[in-house]
């Protein structure tokens, strides 16, 4: 059985565990989720882990479309790309804005307690993988030195304790991301006005 099978089924990505964990870190963030369609998203966004060989990696953001395709099935193309835009690596590859559901499920890693999350993914084999990506996540300068310290100590509590930290910290940018990316546009249009005018 493969990696991201195992992780849908009993790992990190559990369908029994992660969504409830999706759904807790949505009230935290944006209040309780009224609309049905939302629960959908939470149970359905990682589904297209199933049957990977890694959980990262080149190629391994494609596993938001299986969740997207649920969705615009059952709802529309809004939907959809609301599962598509959880992947912050999708929607780096795509020039999009990270979706709420992106940011609620970066909280819930950070919501998941070590006791759980621990055993689930050494279970599946996704712990090792994760931990051996800590050194090259580095490259981007997003962690600090306390944890760049925790990440690099070999030890799976501090690797964790220092990745829910950055995590949370990512989050905590994030939780409002709609509006930054409209504040954004306008400072681009704005530019590229007075760029027009300079000419």
């Amino acid at each position: 059985m493969r990696v991201g099978t195992k992780s849908i089924l009993f790992g990190a990505h559990s369908f029994l565990i992660h969504p409830f964990a999706v759904f807790e870190a949505w009230c935290r963030l944006y209040g309780f989720p009224w609309d049905p369609r939302l629960w959908v998203a939470f149970g359905v966004h990682d589904l297209g882990y199933f049957a990977r060989a890694s959980m990262e990696g080149a190629g391994t953001e494609v596993h938001v479309e299986l969740g997207a395709k649920v969705m615009e099935k059952l709802f529309d193309r809004r939907w959809g790309d609301l599962c598509r835009r959880h992947s912050r690596e999708w929607c780096i590859r795509h020039g999009q804005s990270y979706s709420r559901l992106c940011v609620a499920d970066k909280l819930a890693f950070v919501i998941t307690p070590a006791w759980l999350y621990l055993p689930m993914a050494r279970a599946t084999g996704e712990l090792a993988e994760y931990m051996a990506l800590a050194d090259g996540r580095q490259a981007g300068g997003k962690f600090t030195e306390a944890e760049r310290s925790l990440l690099q100590s070999g030890d799976a509590r501090l690797w964790l304790k220092g990745l829910k930290s950055y995590t949370a910290r990512w989050v905590d940018e994030h939780r409002n991301e709609r509006r930054d990316m409209r504040t954004i546009r306008r400072e681009i249009l704005k530019k590229l006005r007075l760029a027009i005018s300079a000419r």
